[in-house]
């Protein structure tokens, strides 16, 4: 009798519904992908992400229809990790921004404050309006 092996395969959940989450490979292929134990799973997409254990028969019966044939055992991630701007960083964009405003000093868009059209009023969150 042949051996089944069990993946844990990320899910959606909604409500009382789940249903498989589907990634894609490098060349913008879909592609399912199971993980051989919980903690890699975990380790990978989070503790919050929920799973299900399915065998790759079942996996491969439930992609079929989807036209997904390709299958990824523990990806890894490929991304470059995200890190916080050094201090160095920091200067450089808030010079590059307080040159913008300066050579674009009407410019809405050169400080990232919204600016109403001329001759419009503008309306803040708790503004008491009068009558006159």
């Amino acid at each position: 009798m042949t051996r089944v092996v069990v993946w844990h395969v990320p899910v959606t959940v909604i409500g009382r519904t789940a249903s498989l989450r589907l990634f894609r490979l490098r060349d913008g292929r879909r592609c399912a992908v199971g993980f051989s134990s919980a903690a890699a799973l975990a380790e990978l997409l989070g503790p919050e992400q929920a799973a299900v254990e399915l065998g790759e028969p079942a996996l491969r019966a439930l992609t079929a229809p989807l036209g997904v044939d390709e299958f990824v055992l523990d990806p890894r991630l490929v991304a470059a990790p995200v890190v916080a701007p050094t201090a160095d960083q920091a200067t450089d964009q808030a010079a590059d921004q307080a040159a913008d405003r300066a050579t674009h000093p009407g410019d809405p868009s050169a400080d990232g404050a919204a600016r109403p059209a001329a001759g419009r009023p503008t309306t803040r969150s708790g503004a008491q309006l009068q009558r006159r």
